[in-house]
């Protein structure tokens, strides 16, 4: 029975080990021709090349675990609800729970895939390393038995890169090196998941199951690694050490840049972006938003002497047209004219006496009247 599953497992991890050994080959092949084929320093270098390899395949499902655990984190105000209404029926909460999370489209278990995934190129490469130190005859994937040989022989810093912490025994060098990664695993672990709860995650999700869950990863992994990294070569060390280091490098820019709404992150983003507008209204001559006679302290800012603004230019006056004004209008406003003689008015025309308003004056086109434009 041991056998048939000793042949399964061999089954399975047969294309991992041809994967993984074609990757570390190919970085040594490039890294070895700088330091030498059997160069520690050229394996070590090849065993961080694969790790890049791999995170960088990764990268899709790393943007789903980041979106499923914003998503997680918007959604505790919801699964609190629900909690308050189901807490008495264990069976309906826990079936409202999925019915919410599958509307959504959040996947609870995204944020282990990463993970999960990584383990079976974790255990290849222990494989690979486990057999190259021990039985280079029998090497797998495309390695040699040269390669194997020489992989298995190679120092970093004086240590062998296939021992680890309990075998090492009266060899300090190798104890040494074996817990300094040890110890940088277990801090870059614990730094990634802290830098998560600390800087995006909302305050409504600081409570509830899925922070009680994020706590635990805060402190369980740490000290899982921690325990079974002892056991480990210094190469598998390495690969996880370098694998944690892109893990943090890779969240730090995603919250720095994409912040989850209402996090301390977002409120750092908001104001990075109100600082570069300022600066760059500052460039433009333009007094930055919220500053003027004082500055963001609330102190006087002075510059330098103030100069009196100089006095606006007078507007011109606009011209005001006249009103129109009908006949009977002007005549009212007319003086009235004296008294005049019978020899004065010979040359004037009769009145019409079918148009009372007519008095026999010449006609008035209100030209006279109009004041010119």
């Amino acid at each position: 029975m041991i056998d048939f599953f000793v042949d399964v497992g061999g089954f399975i991890m047969a294309p991992l080990y041809w994967v993984t050994s074609i990757v570390l080959t190919g970085f040594h092949t490039l890294f070895g021709g700088i330091f030498g084929d059997a160069s520690g320093v050229a394996w070590a270098l090849s065993i961080v090349g694969l790790t890049l390899v791999i995170r960088a395949a990764l990268i899709p499902l790393f943007v789903k675990q980041i979106k499923s655990s914003r998503n997680m984190q918007l959604l505790q105000p919801r699964v609190k609800e629900l909690q308050k209404k189901y807490g008495h029926d264990r069976e309906r909460l826990a079936q409202e729970t999925m019915a919410l999370y599958k509307e959504t489209g959040t996947n609870p278990f995204a944020s282990c895939m990463p993970i999960l995934l990584q383990m079976p190129i974790f255990l290849a490469l222990f494989r690979l390393l486990d057999l190259a130190a021990n039985d280079p005859p029998d090497p797998r994937g495309v390695l040699t038995e040269e390669l194997a040989r020489q992989f298995g022989e190679s120092t970093l810093f004086g240590a062998q890169i296939s021992s680890t912490f309990l075998a090492a025994g009266g060899d300090w060098t190798v104890r040494v090196l074996a817990l300094v990664l040890v110890l940088a695993m277990t801090a870059t672990t614990f730094l990634t998941q802290r830098q998560l709860m600390s800087k995006n995650m909302p305050p409504d999700a600081m409570t509830g199951p899925y922070a009680q869950q994020q706590k635990m990863l805060l402190y369980v992994l740490p000290l899982v690694f921690a325990v079974g990294g002892i056991a480990f070569p210094i190469g598998v060390l390495l690969y996880w050490t370098t694998s944690n280091l892109w893990t943090m490098a890779q969240q730090f820019y995603v919250i720095r840049n994409n912040p989850a709404p209402g996090t301390p992150a977002a409120q750092a983003k908001a104001d990075r972006v109100a600082a570069k507008n300022a600066r760059k209204a500052e460039r433009k001559g333009h007094p930055a938003p919220g500053k003027g006679a004082k500055g963001s302290t609330g102190a006087t800012a002075v510059a330098g002497p103030v100069d009196d603004p100089e006095p606006e230019p007078p507007k011109p006056i606009q011209r005001q047209q006249p009103k129109r004004q009908s006949r009977d209008q002007r005549k009212r406003q007319k003086p009235k004219a004296p008294p005049r003689s019978p020899q004065a008015g010979a040359g004037r025309h009769p009145a019409n006496p079918a148009n009372p308003a007519d008095d026999g004056d010449d006609l008035d086109t209100g030209d006279a009247e109009r004041p010119s434009a």
